[in-house]
């Protein structure tokens, strides 16, 4: 994990994202600044003879583009194997695994879907309309409703079996457990299967999104990160 989510050193408008043309600043952290402006991009425009500041914004892209690492797919490998959702309220969560699902099901795979947001009955409603679909009463254990869709996926021949989660505030201690304890249940009832937990962050949130992602490592562990809303202007820099 970047010494930026361990230690929580990050914050203030800086010089990358202003260079840049980023209408939000503050996104970007002070470590990415601290690590990549100053030392890396000087030394690439020296070596390069740059002098146009078009020239320098190209080589800052280049910059951010390698510290995002490269793309790497989700590993579905087993069967089945298991996407956990996650993230605060609203952030749309749900609209994700109905994209997932789709895409997943025009690659050929077989989705089994678990409600496990057990506090609003309508999100279960609309994964109904995905694919099919392990749910409980309202008000349910989350983590019973997950133990049942891996037996169901199992019984099934489910490829994949993908997880909804109540959206939960990150500074709320309670609700991290409960998410703890549906990741528990999904390691202990599939061992060897590859699993995903994607965060689901809105675009829009800035430098918060840096707690979520602290606080949900946390209590689930994070292999991915799904930006959403990027329909606007804020276009989610602090994932950088």
């Amino acid at each position: 994990m970047p010494p930026h989510l361990k230690d929580g050193h990050y914050g203030g408008a800086n010089k990358l994202g202003r260079a840049i043309g980023y209408k939000y600043p503050h996104d970007f952290g002070g470590w990415v600044e601290q690590q990549y402006l100053p030392d890396e991009l000087r030394d690439r425009v020296r070596h390069a003879g740059i002098t146009e500041p078009s020239e320098v914004i190209g080589q800052l892209r280049e910059n951010i583009t390698g510290l995002m690492g490269e793309e790497s797919p989700l590993d579905l490998s087993t069967k089945p194997s298991v996407v956990l959702v996650i993230g605060v309220n609203g952030v749309g969560k749900t609209t994700t695994i109905g994209k997932l699902s789709a895409r997943m099901k025009g690659e050929g795979h077989r989705v089994l879907m678990a409600a496990a947001d057990t506090f609003r009955a309508a999100a279960a409603d609309q994964l109904e309309i995905w694919a099919e679909l392990i749910r409980h009463e309202e008000g349910s254990d989350p983590a019973s409703v997950v133990f049942d869709a891996i037996h169901a996926g199992k019984s099934r021949g489910a490829d994949v079996i993908i997880c909804d989660t109540a959206g939960r505030l990150h500074n709320k201690k309670n609700l991290m457990d409960e998410l703890s304890k549906i990741a528990r249940v999904i390691n202990r009832e599939l061992p060897d299967a590859a699993v995903e937990v994607l965060l689901v962050l809105d675009a829009t949130t800035g430098q918060n999104a840096i707690s979520q992602a602290r606080s949900f490592q946390e209590a689930a562990g994070i292999t991915g990160i799904v930006l959403t809303k990027l329909d606007g202007t804020a276009k989610g820099g602090a994932v950088i």
